[in-house]
């Protein structure tokens, strides 16, 4: 994808390529935290992802020792009740995979928390970048700690702390 986006920038037609362009970054994750809303949202979802690993670990401990329950008292069983007893391990170990797969899947709540929580503050940042682009004349602006890979930046093109200024956080020093 970035190969791509690079042919692109190459590719620009002659006469916008004419032209000088004017390129500034982004460091989000520096945005983010430094803003006091994400660092509180941040702090929610590990939260949350620390009771779900210890509900996972919980599940986890309990299918242990019913699978070395089963194992030691293995040959004292009939044929019923063992299968009986492993088709109950494989219940539990298909509901804790069940569990795992609503909390951290494509579709858990993790992630329904997480764009739930966190849209509303990229919204702010990216409506500061597009207004601090629009007024400095900027062509591109790229956001270094995403896919973008660079090899050279010039920290006089860094607008992370003009970003942050616009959305009312005063900079590190």
């Amino acid at each position: 994808m970035r190969l791509i986006g690079l042919i692109c920038l190459c590719l620009l037609p002659l006469g916008v390529a004419s032209q000088p362009q004017r390129i500034a970054y982004v460091d989000s994750d520096y945005i983010l935290s430094r803003m006091p809303e994400y660092t509180g949202l941040d702090q929610r979802l590990r939260t949350s992802v620390q009771e779900w690993n210890q509900e996972l670990t919980a599940m986890k401990a309990e299918i242990d020792r019913l699978e070395q329950e089963f194992n030691a008292r293995e040959i004292l069983f009939t044929a019923d009740v063992r299968q009986q007893r492993l088709a109950d391990i494989q219940t539990k170990k298909r509901a804790r995979e069940q569990y795992e797969q609503a909390r951290f899947g494509p579709d858990g709540e993790y992630f329904r928390q997480q764009q739930q929580l966190l849209e509303p503050i990229q919204r702010r940042v990216m409506l500061a970048i597009e207004k601090i682009a629009q007024r400095d004349g900027y062509d591109f602006v790229f956001d270094r700690s995403g896919d973008f890979l660079f090899l050279y930046t010039r920290s006089q093109w860094n607008i992370s702390d003009e970003v942050l200024l616009e959305l009312g956080i005063r900079a590190a020093p």
